[in-house]
């Protein structure tokens, strides 16, 4: 059973990254951020349509990387959409415990599944800052920073 849900997990973390939701740069987006892994080479940018009573009406990006860095980066957008900035930063938070291995489980509503997918990430520790780059890049944008590295 174990194999089996690993197996489920790793086809929809390659669907996500051969096929990644929200891969574009939206000309209305009012809030963007740059994020770089420089350990691997990962890129995102992250691009947010805020809201003036702070709901995420549209999130998305564009990079390259890793497998892990696109499926996070692609899930990412389609969990905040519709969240506010509190909200979404409270998932960043629990997520990036969940893959280092400081939770073992995230309780973020319709989103908890899709993040549990990439709960194994904390078995690869160098892979941590592939699966957070983008949700950095995010917090980044809210804060009206341009940049972000991983290191």
């Amino acid at each position: 059973m174990l194999d089996d849900l690993r197996e489920l997990y790793q086809e929809v973390i390659l669907d996500h990254s051969k096929r990644p939701r929200n891969f574009r740069h939206p000309e209305d987006a009012n809030h963007e951020a740059h994020g770089y892994n420089p350990l691997c080479g990962d890129t995102v940018n992250v691009y947010l349509k805020m809201g003036h009573n702070g709901l995420i009406e549209d999130a998305a990006f564009e990079g390259k990387g890793c497998a892990i860095s696109l499926a996070s980066a692609s899930m990412m957008t389609e969990i905040i959409k519709g969240k506010t900035e509190t909200e979404a930063r409270d998932i960043f938070t629990g997520f990036q415990k969940l893959v280092k291995g400081e939770e073992e489980f995230i309780d973020a509503g319709d989103a908890t599944d899709k993040l549990m997918m990439l709960a194994g990430v904390k078995e690869f520790p160098m892979r941590v800052k592939c699966a957070t780059l983008a949700w950095h890049a995010m917090t980044s944008a809210m804060d009206n920073e341009e940049e972000v590295s991983t290191e």
